[in-house]
């Protein structure tokens, strides 16, 4: 599809991934699952459905180095750093512009650099119903994924009645979206998964430059003045460092999705773990009898539900008599932690030495 580009957003901190997750090197620029980064296989899945020179990725200026030597395969141009911190719905709108600067009448997909997508086919059988679906509409297209759970940590998509595309004969059918559900709680999440017509909000949207830059001019105009700024630019860096720091701080949902006039939703036939926490994580360790999970080998002795991640090469990590616990040791750090409090560790980051962040 060559006048289809991909913008991968690589920009977040992973501070749920301490010690082994750092300010410049986070969650999608781990080897967590093999050889490869998340990046490295968000990069690699596009691979005969959106060619390398339009694939764009968006970072920020700790993580520029790190990016550009994992995604060594794209042209250096491709990769930007945002010069400061401004939320989803700038740096997306970053990401159009520099698209528009190429070609204001591409379709686009915005992803994620951090999640993990095994099944290629699939992917891109519904990327590419996206694409269709985006470039035969006036409307601006989201994935979702089929919940398996009541989670109370993602957004959701509700979904109303299959939409109306003349010409469209991809498998992958769209549905209207009634609108966007924050996160719930976890009684509300029951409901949603109850009533089925509900999907996981996975930040994955796919639309035509003139339909989001017409949707930003109707809800979001001064990203709409920053994307015609972007577009029209002899100097995309002076552009970016001129104005992107002054944009008003805001999430791609509040500023764009949740306002256009007509969004569809295609839910994912492919596997998808957005990879949150270290329990996510253990889910693709080895496991042992006592269910402990680990990327090593690890000595025990009465000791069970335990995660454990050994990154120190000649290190060797031994249990006794230790349940339920997350134990990761790198070069210069140990975490111990409570399994049942994986999403607090985010929370050391204060307390800790900014040499170890």
């Amino acid at each position: 599809m060559p006048s289809t580009y991909a913008l991968i957003l690589a920009g977040g901190s992973g501070t749920r991934f301490w010690p082994l997750s750092r300010d410049a090197r986070p969650k999608q620029l781990l080897r967590l699952f093999g050889e490869e980064t998340l990046l490295e296989q968000t990069i690699r899945r596009l691979e005969g459905l959106v060619p390398l020179e339009n694939i764009l990725i968006l970072t920020n200026a700790v993580q520029l180095d790190a990016v550009r030597e994992v995604a060594s395969m794209l042209p250096e141009e491709n990769i930007f750093a945002e010069p400061a911190k401004r939320d989803t719905a700038p740096a997306v709108a970053l990401g159009i512009g520099l698209v528009a600067n190429r070609d204001p009448d591409a379709t686009m997909m915005v992803l994620p650099a951090d999640q993990l997508i095994r099944d290629t086919e699939a992917y891109h059988a519904v990327m590419r119903d996206a694409v269709a679906t985006a470039e035969a509409t006036n409307g601006v297209v989201t994935i979702g994924i089929k919940p398996t759970w009541a989670c109370p940590s993602y957004g959701y998509i509700e979904r109303g009645s299959p939409a109306s595309i003349p010409g469209f004969e991809g498998e992958n059918r769209p549905f209207e979206v009634e609108r966007f559900r924050e996160k719930p709680s976890a009684e509300l999440a029951e409901t949603f998964i109850a009533a089925g017509s509900f999907s996981w909000n996975a930040g994955m949207f796919v639309w035509s430059l003139p339909t989001v830059v017409d949707e930003l001019g109707r809800h979001a105009p001064e990203l709409a003045d920053f994307v015609a700024e972007l577009r029209n630019s002899t100097d995309l860096d002076a552009t970016v460092a001129a104005r992107f720091a002054g944009l008003t701080p805001i999430s791609i949902d509040y500023a764009l999705m949740e306002k256009a006039g007509r969004v569809l939703n295609i839910e994912a036939t492919f596997d998808w773990d957005d990879v949150g926490s270290w329990l996510s994580v253990a889910k693709y360790f080895e496991t042992d009898s006592d269910n402990n999970c680990s990327n090593d080998p690890v000595a025990q002795i009465d000791s069970q539900n335990n995660i454990v991640f050994n990154d120190r090469k000649g290190a060797k990590i031994a249990l006794l008599g230790v349940d339920d616990l997350i134990v990761v040791q790198t070069g210069d750090a140990l975490l111990i932690a409570n399994r049942h409090q994986a999403d607090d560790i985010k929370k050391l980051s204060p307390k800790l030495p900014p040499e170890l962040l």
